[in-house]
């Protein structure tokens, strides 16, 4: 009589048990769905912005300079008699898209840094995290300014300096979070079985740090795209004749008294969609890490 081996039955979590906590999550925190629907519709705006357009954003009209909203212009015109409606749709494409970007530089730069640092230690490890610490320092916005301001004023290099300002952010946490990994037994494994660090670092490493990064960049959207707006205002970010949402307040502010319209539309622009980005990275930090609110 043979012997056989018997295993347990593997049972397979099916696929709509995902979507029912995603369910259940979004029914606690209806804001997560709130801000979902203002990022989908932001995006949408992105993409088909041309479409989208009832106007040419950049042709001007001098006859109808400062005209307030009607049917003609829903948003108004401006000092040269451009609609502002279709100017407030092209500037999503500027400022949704610097966002986006900045994040995908920073987060991606930072993270790749960050696993290297905490992998490798010793004296790369202190040289980087010093450089992190110098750049931490200095507040913010100001050295955003200052990069901005060395490298011209123009929409990419104030991409590129925001980028530059985010990218200690992330290599914080990848490096926190690669610490705590190195010396796991699965880790200690690899490495017995002479597994070099890059295949650490991209099978390993980067797999089990990406929730936490997710959440870190879905959260710096919104942050990326005040800055590119900031930059903007103060004439460092894209200039005339672009949509951008910045420039288009800083031009509007000097008739904010008469001409409320110029400066409100492209204002609110920029805080519905900062808030809506905010809203649905929060909501994504409770549906990533469980532990973050007391689950």
């Amino acid at each position: 009589m043979s012997s056989q081996i018997i295993q347990p039955p593997v049972t397979a979590v099916p696929r709509f048990a995902r979507l029912l906590r995603v369910g259940w999550i979004v029914r606690r925190s209806p804001l997560t769905l709130f801000g979902g629907f203002i990022m989908a519709v932001m995006l949408a705006v992105t993409l088909f912005a041309p479409v989208l357009t009832p106007q040419d954003p950049n042709a001007i009209q001098l006859a109808l300079r400062l005209q307030a909203p009607s049917a003609a212009h829903w948003f108004g015109t401006d000092e040269v008699g451009r609609d502002l409606f279709s100017r407030v749709v092209a500037g999503s494409r500027q400022s949704v898209a610097a966002g986006l970007a900045v994040v995908f530089i920073a987060g991606t730069l930072g993270s790749l840094l960050g696993c290297f640092s905490g992998m490798v230690g010793g004296l790369a490890d202190a040289l980087i995290m010093r450089c992190m610490d110098v750049m931490l320092s200095v507040p913010s916005l100001v050295l955003t300014m200052a990069l901005a301001a060395a490298l011209g004023p123009s929409l990419t290099n104030a991409m590129l300096a925001i980028a530059v300002v985010r990218i200690p952010f992330y290599v914080r946490l990848a490096r926190g979070q690669t610490l705590m990994l190195r010396h796991l037994p699965y880790m200690q494994a690899a490495r017995t079985f002479g597994a070099s660090r890059w295949h650490l670092i991209s099978w390993h490493v980067l797999r089990n740090v990406l929730s936490p990064l997710v959440v870190q960049a879905s959260l710096d959207i919104g942050t990326a795209i005040l800055m590119a707006a900031t930059l903007g205002f103060i004439g460092l970010g894209a200039q005339q004749p672009t949509a951008e949402w910045g420039a288009m307040v800083a031009n509007g502010r000097n008739y904010v008294l008469d001409q409320w319209w110029y400066s409100a539309f492209p204002g609110c622009a920029i805080m519905i969609t900062a808030t809506g980005f905010n809203l649905f990275g929060d909501g994504l930090r409770d549906l990533l890490d469980p532990k973050g609110r007391g689950r």
